[in-house]
């Protein structure tokens, strides 16, 4: 009998995890990032991958022959993040033919740090577009969460 994997998210229906919603809305207000760092990790988002001439990346019309690929951005000053975004209407927005795959926060840094990117841009298509910075990055790909203590903010992670 043919048995097919379950889907990590079964019943996602595309929606921004609500604590991260309400913390990208905190943002949009006041543009203060650890709110946002706070609900991300352990939230599904949806990394774009798109169609892509295998020979040299670049854009492709989806042609059978095509590759596909994850997204990422380089910004003026070289550095490069990758793109993922809270929702499918996000997603969308930005590029109507990208593919959403729906990925853990922690292997979406994961995969930025892989792809040597220093960032990742969170809804670049908005309503509002959040970068995380290399060291958070390098935080969330760990696995580590930001903890409010009596001294402040601190990432801290699990079973240390």
């Amino acid at each position: 009998m043919l048995s097919l994997a379950r889907p990590i998210f079964p019943d996602d229906d595309g929606s921004a995890d609500p604590r991260l919603g309400t913390a990208l809305a905190t943002y949009e207000q006041s543009r203060e990032l650890p709110a946002v760092l706070q609900a991300l990790p352990g939230v599904r988002l949806l990394v774009p991958v798109v169609a892509v001439r295998g020979d040299d990346m670049a854009p492709a019309a989806g042609d059978k022959g095509d590759d596909m690929a994850a997204v990422l951005l380089t910004g003026a000053d070289g550095r490069t993040a990758l793109l993922a975004f809270s929702n499918l209407r996000s997603l969308l927005a930005w590029k109507a033919d990208a593919r959403p795959v729906p990925v853990l926060t922690q292997q979406v840094a994961a995969a930025a740090k892989a792809e040597g990117a220093t960032a990742i841009v969170l809804d670049v298509a908005g309503p509002v577009a959040v970068v995380v910075e290399e060291s958070d990055l390098l935080h969330l790909a760990a696995g580590d969460t930001l903890v409010r203590t009596r001294a402040g903010l601190a990432w801290a992670r699990q079973g240390a």
